[in-house]
């Protein structure tokens, strides 16, 4: 059996609660476990707050986890010094939702993907540098000719086409796509996903796709996590996600997809209550304080563990195991 290309284990994440009492903290990330296999797109989904993107900077290290482990390649990324971090993230980068902040606005397009290129020592000579951020730009649909330019004159979809072609600069392996296409237009969305598409296959990229989103992570996903304040409650194939999801969160998530049929009928599962806080979440299953099908004390009392079935999927339920 082929090895993933990266794998967490049972990921945290807290922070600070600034003014609050002493010791108290926000669990952003409450033991995480995944693991992505080589070629494919990784689609992490849930309602915001959840914890999606803080798990896919703790994986960069972009955000210091507060325990767990990530491996890349069999490699420690926690463990990693800071010229080993460096090295490593050749191989692992990101594309950021907010396509202006995450540009530097005092620098040329040119300068924004060939800095990736100095930084890894890829640039080479001036000339050669110029030509492989002309290809990089017309790599993802836009002009070479456009190096010059400042970020503020390009529009949200060129931006974030700015931004592809700085990850792929450095022919990384696995990019992680944090809310890529949430700050655009729909019709400029479907075309920054076609791209995605075309790219991975052109490059053999590997995706963690992070979105809230479930039609565009449909589309583009070969696996989904589920995550729920702060950890996975379901991880299966799209197509059995899709068409037979297991954990109740998931079916609440799935029935709030807009339909094109609005007389067709459809199972409606009914959720109480409002999110519950990060900072004081409930004990036993996070879920079970909204869970139309709860099981009291177990759920409330018992942390349902994430287990794999025969089938392939994983799920975290007392009742649906």
């Amino acid at each position: 059996m082929t090895p993933p290309l990266l794998q967490a284990s049972n990921l945290r994440k807290t922070f600070p609660v600034k003014g609050g009492a002493r010791g108290q903290v926000i669990h952003a990330v409450d033991g995480v476990s995944f693991d992505i296999a080589k070629g494919e797109t990784f689609g992490v989904v849930g309602e915001s707050g959840c914890g999606k993107s803080t798990t896919g900077r703790c994986i960069l290290r972009l955000i210091e986890p507060t325990d767990g482990q990530v491996t890349f390649e069999g490699r420690d990324v926690i463990a990693m010094d800071k010229a080993d971090l460096q090295a490593m993230r050749r191989e692992m980068q990101i594309i950021f939702q907010d396509p202006f902040a995450s540009l530097n606005p005092r620098m040329t397009v040119g300068a924004i993907i060939g800095e990736a290129l100095q930084i890894h020592g890829l640039a080479g000579k001036a000339k050669q540098q110029r030509e492989r951020v002309a290809h990089l730009l017309d790599v993802v649909g836009l002009n070479g000719d456009h190096m010059q330019r400042f970020p503020h004159e390009f529009s949200g979809g060129q931006r974030q086409r700015i931004g592809i072609a700085r990850a792929l600069a450095v022919e990384p392996k696995l990019v992680i796509c944090d809310e890529p296409v949430s700050a655009l237009d729909v019709s400029i969305q479907a075309q920054v996903v076609n791209l995605l598409e075309d790219l991975q296959e052109e490059f053999g990229l590997t995706y963690m796709f992070i979105a809230h989103d479930l039609s565009v992570v449909q589309h583009i996903s070969t696996r989904v996590a589920v995550m729920y304040l702060g950890r996975v409650v379901e991880i299966a194939s799209t197509d059995q996600l899709y068409s037979d999801p297991r954990h109740p969160y998931t079916e609440t998530l799935l029935e709030a997809i807009p339909r094109p049929d609005p007389r067709r009928r459809r199972k409606r599962v009914q959720v109480a209550g409002d999110l519950p806080n990060p900072i004081d979440p409930p004990t036993g299953c996070h879920f079970h304080t909204r869970c139309p099908i709860r099981k009291l004390p177990l759920c409330a009392t018992s942390r349902p563990e994430l287990k794999t079935g025969p089938d392939g999927r994983a799920v975290a339920c007392h009742l649906r195991g």
